[in-house]
């Protein structure tokens, strides 16, 4: 859909701005709103917290139009001063934290809340329409994320004063409000093609997941005679299949990190080394750092080579039992652990197909532990019971597995890229509505 643009234009003055319609002014955010800060109260005072009011921080501006939040305060807390409510049609926007190095986060109260030292809040001023104000921000996220330093220990902070004075596009009220509400209706129907989308790579990820879990440990030929695998979270595999603990069947360890400030463990073209983002990779066959022949004595480092498989065993993101085939040589953190196939014991393709199908349970059992709130240690993993068919079919399984969850790869990859340029389309709409690139107004005029 195309849409007219204004008849008349004159050059803002500002460089991202560019032109803007002749009837609109251009005015620092300043004098546009007033910013309100936030606070935490006091965590020892159990009389402040687990109440009734909304108490909004940086995790909480998920959402465009935020109603609630994670955390509560009482009114005691309010009484005594230690927090303050902003408005319903505040905006909100996170100022300081390493959210900012991803994003710029923008929410709408629709309900009086407080909020932390984090984020600020923005009542416009008359004749500013809260919702216009919301879009304008979003349109002016890089504008503001230039305006970003280092706070302490690296974390991101909005440079107030250079903020607060970046000019913002400003049409007359009643146009605010058109563009708001257009905005609305066009960003919804984005959103929920969107929805689609993410619905089905979901949809796909159960089903690869299915596909792998069946072949794993039901193999490919659907009237083989079954037998109970001893195993709770395996079931039933083929009769002639055996059960073994993953010790006796591979050699399982881990590696470590050497010292960042002794560069005699470094080097720009020495042995690979491995930190646990490997895993986010199906194959491993390069590496971004590497570490010297010292390193590897003194720190004690692996010599992993292939065939051998790459799980990652600690932290609370997705890499937690993620596995990866390894295809060079290499050492590793100790975030992750090798699992090396003794000879011909287990084929590396399935034994692959093994941990992916396994995901869950080790996230399940890994789940809270350690000091970084999820980890499974090698022990653990040399101890999981794995269905082991014959070499041939081991080899058949992998290469069944491969060619089927590569087509399922291939739709994910297709809907991913819809979504993102669904979310491309969404914020230039945002972007052309709030500079005047477009007429909102005759737009919305115009008969269907």
């Amino acid at each position: 859909m195309s849409f007219p643009r204004y008849p008349a234009y004159k050059d803002s003055g500002v460089e991202w701005l560019g032109e803007v319609p002749e009837h609109w002014a251009v005015r620092p955010l300043k004098y546009v709103t007033a910013l309100r800060s936030g606070g935490t109260p006091s965590k020892d005072n159990l009389d402040f917290w687990d109440g009734s009011i909304a108490w909004a921080s940086a995790k909480d501006l998920k959402r465009e139009r935020l109603d609630d939040t994670e955390d509560h305060i009482t009114q005691a807390a309010v009484d005594a001063g230690a927090a303050e409510l902003v408005p319903t049609g505040a905006v909100l926007v996170v100022v300081r934290g390493m959210i900012l190095a991803r994003t710029f986060p923008v929410s709408i109260t629709t309900t009086p809340m407080a909020i932390n030292q984090d984020l600020k809040a923005l009542v416009p001023f008359k004749k500013v329409h809260p919702a216009y104000l919301a879009r304008a921000l979003q349109a002016a996220a890089e504008e503001s994320t230039r305006r970003i330093d280092e706070a302490g220990h690296g974390t991101k902070a909005l440079r107030m004063d250079a903020w607060t004075s970046m000019p913002l596009p400003m049409p007359p009220d009643h146009e605010q409000a058109l563009i708001a509400a257009f905005l609305d209706g066009e960003t919804t129907k984005i959103d929920a093609l969107v929805a689609e989308q993410e619905k089905l790579i979901a949809l796909l990820q159960e089903k690869r997941q299915a596909v792998i879990s069946h072949a794993v440990t039901k193999g490919l030929d659907p009237n083989v005679p079954m037998k109970d695998s001893g195993v709770e979270w395996l079931g039933k595999v083929p009769e002639h299949w055996s059960v073994s603990p993953l010790k006796s069947l591979a050699e399982v360890g881990n590696g470590s990190t050497p010292h960042r400030e002794r560069p005699e463990y470094w080097t720009e073209n020495g042995y690979p080394w491995l930190s646990s983002t490997a895993v986010n990779d199906d194959f491993i066959n390069e590496a971004d750092e590497f570490v010297t022949e010292l390193a590897l004595q003194e720190c004690h480092l692996p010599k992993v080579r292939p065939p051998a498989v790459l799980i990652g065993i600690t932290g609370q993101g997705r890499t937690r039992g993620m596995a990866a085939t390894l295809l060079i040589e290499a050492t590793i953190n100790q975030h992750i652990a090798f699992v090396r196939p003794r000879a011909a014991s287990v084929h590396v393709g399935y034994l692959r197909r093994f941990f992916d199908m396994a995901y869950q349970w080790m996230r399940f059992e890994s789940d809270g532990v350690g000091s970084t709130k999820g980890a499974i240690t090698c022990e653990q993993v040399a101890g999981m019971r794995m269905p082991v068919p014959p070499q041939f079919e081991q080899v058949s399984i992998g290469c069944y597995l491969e060619a089927a969850t590569a087509k399922i790869d291939a739709l994910v990859a297709d809907a991913a890229r819809a979504i993102n340029l669904l979310k491309e389309r969404r914020a230039a709409l945002i972007s052309a509505a709030v500079t005047g690139q477009i007429d909102v107004c005759s737009a919305v005029a115009e008969p269907a």
